[in-house]
């Protein structure tokens, strides 16, 4: 499913106090003649990007990195799919999406968990999702923050033909709610910020309900993976000195990221706890197969059993070749 869905200190504080454990490349290798397009949009666990960039870490790392942001999310997720970029950040549920219709990608890396900033938000006199029976509900339809909405639904015992669906990229999804257009909206931050200014308005659902129902990724075409294994083991690196340089230097990384967003350095420290930002041992954790909410396999089977059976996808998609941990166990400890 899609985030921008497309998925901010949110991300800041998230990794000062998860990823404390994790050592900074030292080395710094010569950067490679070829490049990676690496996409990202808004969301708190994807903002980090933008300090490696401006920090220099990617050629640290040795790696030639071209970042380019998607105002929509959903846009990056089909430059992805038809290889107009290399790689991309997005969520697990758009991945099974894509791959579902063909796309060959990997996941090399969980960036974060969202913890509760997708949300499903309604105005004054709806006080739970049983409420939205009958009602307009705004969202990106296929998107992530769909996906939130049908499973709290699902658990209010309510099904899709329940509500009068407004598909909107999520900007304009928020936007519509705020002028009253619809009665309820689903979004992410930072567009929850905007949605929330609507009188009365309150969240009546979040992702903290649904732990580790949307996992945020770093995917590659699966041939880049294959091909130039050097390269992304550079990209995986410089995330996680990213996460350090951010852990320690707080305020500078805070000014970045809450620019990058379009949003005041005090809104992006509201969404602390909305966004989980993963350890390399949480990692390590994920990609191996399990039998709870904690592993990406469980996870992914799931979702897509969910999707499959509410119609989002046609095809059953395929896990085999879709996690790649090698590079994770890579990191420098």
């Amino acid at each position: 499913m899609s985030r921008l869905s497309a998925r901010l200190l949110a991300a800041v504080m998230a990794l000062v106090a998860l990823a404390g454990g994790v050592s900074a490349c030292t080395s710094a290798p010569a950067a490679s003649d070829t490049k990676i397009t690496l996409g990202f949009s808004a969301w708190p666990g994807w903002f980090p990007w933008q300090v490696a960039q401006e920090q220099g870490l990617f050629a640290k790392n040795g790696v030639t990195v071209e970042l380019k942001w998607f105002d929509s999310y959903t846009e990056s997720l089909n430059a992805l799919s038809s290889g107009v970029i290399d790689a991309n950040s997005q969520t697990l549920n758009d991945t099974l999406v894509s791959v579902s219709g063909g796309a060959k990608q990997t996941i090399v890396l969980v960036n974060d968990n969202s913890t509760g900033n997708d949300k499903i938000i309604a105005r004054e006199g709806i006080t739970g999702v049983a409420d939205l029976k009958g009602k307009k509900v705004a969202v990106e339809q296929g998107t992530v923050d769909h996906y939130l909405l049908l499973l709290a639904m699902a658990e209010a015992k309510l099904g899709p033909q329940d509500i009068e669906l407004v598909n909107l990229v999520t900007d304009a999804a928020a936007a519509a709610f705020v002028a009253g257009q619809v009665d309820a909206v689903g979004a992410f931050a930072p567009f929850t910020t905007t949605a929330l200014e609507r009188p009365g308005s309150r969240a009546i659902a979040t992702s903290a309900e649904f732990p580790g129902a949307i996992p945020d990724h770093l995917v590659l075409k699966a041939d880049l993976v294959r091909d130039r294994p050097n390269e992304v083991q550079a990209l995986v690196n410089t995330w996680f000195e990213t996460v350090k340089w951010i852990r320690d230097n707080k305020d500078a990384a805070v000014g970045i990221m809450a620019k990058r967003g379009g949003v005041s350095p005090e809104d992006y420290r509201t969404y602390d706890a909305g966004t989980t930002i993963f350890t390399r041992q949480q990692n390590l954790d994920a990609f191996t197969p399990g039998t709870t909410p904690a592993h990406l396999n469980f996870q992914a089977n799931k979702i897509i059993d969910f999707m499959t059976g509410t119609g989002l996808v046609d095809n059953r998609p395929s896990l085999d070749g879709l996690f790649d941990d090698r590079f994770i166990k890579a990191v420098p400890e």
